[in-house]
């Protein structure tokens, strides 16, 4: 049996693109772990939008500025021009965002972005709401618990997926089209953000397979995740929270961030990131987010959950402030994807969401316009593909097929090595020396004996080092310090 499609990651990006696809089509998706176990369903701020049609300019300015102007300008274009109707489509099938007084949608403002057009849902839970109702529209097919090991490729041509079903069943499928959707690489880095599913296996698929990344060392970092818990997914503190009032203060109360950038707690995130890193750094100091300009039933209906988590840590707020560090958050670069979603060199696969590298992140995120690309793009992708109508021959794949060994022993403890590796050397502010030493002891590892996940996430690793390399100065989210 062949599938039309066969969809690897069950975020916002894979689940609008099985939405989108006729219901007459036998579709797959294929989820790592359960479905919500995913970076979409933690996600807080909201989904970023051109308005109207007076607004796109000025959201691609704002997007082309955080993005240190290493954006691909059509794709910014692209992805503001085709916002509005995509919200809104989203909104005609029933997603409902929140309100204002006046019954139309509640806009919020975060940092670098030139006016409000953030929308939100449930307060502080917008990932989770739109993930939520994705899952209830889900009309096709789906697999759980399983892990993608390869793609079937040759010539250009994507003829379907291999994954375990459990630790030693290797099943293969095949599709017309493949669509990966797979998310970044947080579990590379010892603190993040990201669900623990997230780890970078099929970028080094990809890798593999003669499909060289992009932009690997364009990561970006939360300034605010809650410091001092004992788990290496971190509690976000959204950036609306400072959108809406919230400031950054060091132990004695000064707002410090004003001495980086004229827009203190608004300023681009790696601005941030690196202000945090730099003053914690130079002076022992702590560094907490004060909500002391929040009237609490104000706080508790328009962040219930981000109010809620910290209680449960035992902060009452408004009233004390919450030690923040960052952690590594989203991933810029991946692999490379035309206009049409497809993947560089490849006619029936695609790439969709923070797995994709579509050139409108450039250097630097814009908050909020991660959900947003994933919107766009999924439905760029499955009318690029209708539009196509490729089928593979099953035939003329006359290649072997590899068996592999999913894990082996040695290979929890060199995870934890290579956590610790990425997050003391390709962080928020990297030297040419530290990337070096890290890429040999990675180069080591691949000469070990490992399964084939920890393999994956390795080459994935090397990638984002051997970039971080080559780019010998300083821009954007990627910040050179000299020896």
């Amino acid at each position: 049996m062949i599938y039309d499609y066969v969809i690897i990651g069950s975020g916002i990006a894979g689940l609008n693109a099985a939405r989108l696809i006729p219901k007459d089509k036998k579709v797959l998706l294929l989820s790592k772990k359960s479905p919500w176990e995913c970076n979409t369903f933690w996600a807080q701020g909201g989904v970023a939008f051109a308005v109207d049609k007076e607004d796109i300019p000025a959201h691609i300015e704002d997007t082309l500025n955080a993005g240190a102007f290493y954006n691909d300008k059509n794709a910014v274009k692209l992805l503001s021009e085709k916002s509005n109707e995509a919200v809104k489509d989203l909104i005609n099938a029933g997603l409902k965002f929140d309100l204002n007084a006046k019954g139309e949608l509640a806009l919020t403002k975060e940092a670098a972005h030139s006016r409000s057009r953030i929308i939100h849902a449930d307060g502080d839970a917008t990932g989770r709401m739109i993930h939520m109702f994705l899952i209830e529209q889900f009309p096709h097919e789906l697999i759980t618990n399983v892990v993608v090991s390869d793609l079937l490729i040759k010539d250009g041509i994507c003829y379907g997926v291999q994954y375990f079903k459990n630790e030693t069943d290797e099943k293969v499928v095949y599709a017309h089209n493949t669509i990966i959707a797979s998310g970044g690489v947080g579990s590379l880095y010892k603190y993040h953000t990201n669900s623990t599913s997230i780890s970078g296996e099929l970028q080094g698929i990809c890798l593999e397979h003669g499909i060289p990344l992009k932009d690997m060392e364009m990561l970006q970092f939360h300034p605010t995740v809650v410091r001092g818990t004992h788990f290496a997914r971190k509690p976000l503190l959204s950036e609306a929270l400072r959108g809406e009032g919230a400031h950054i203060v060091d132990e004695d109360g000064k707002r410090f961030l004003f001495d980086y950038h004229e827009d203190g707690e608004l300023a681009p995130r790696d601005i941030v990131s690196r202000a945090i890193f730099d003053y914690a750094t130079k002076t022992g100091k702590g560094v907490f987010l004060s909500f002391k300009n929040f009237e609490k039933e104000f706080f508790k209906k328009r962040f219930p959950n981000i109010y809620a988590n910290l209680k449960d840590l035992g902060f009452e707020l408004p009233f004390e402030n919450v030690p923040i560090s960052p952690a590594f958050h989203y991933t810029m670069g991946g692999i490379p994807t035309n206009l049409d979603a497809q993947v560089v060199g490849m006619k029936n696969l695609y790439a969709i969401g923070e797995c994709a590298c579509t050139g409108v992140h450039g250097a630097n995120r814009l908050a909020s316009n991660s959900l947003l690309e994933g919107i766009v793009f999924s439905k760029i992708a499955v009318e690029h593909s209708l539009k196509a109508h490729f089928e593979i021959n099953k035939k003329e794949f006359n290649q072997e097929i590899s068996h592999h060994t999913r894990n082996k022993e040695i290979d929890k403890d060199i995870k934890n090595i290579l956590r610790k590796l990425m997050w003391e050397n390709a962080s928020i502010v990297r030297n040419e020396s530290d990337l070096r030493t890290a890429l040999q002891q990675i180069e080591l590892f691949l000469k070990e004996d490992v399964g084939r996940l920890l393999f994956l996430r390795l080459l994935t690793a090397k990638s984002i080092l051997t970039s971080a390399i080559e780019r010998k100065t300083s821009l954007g989210a990627h910040f050179i310090k000299e020896n």
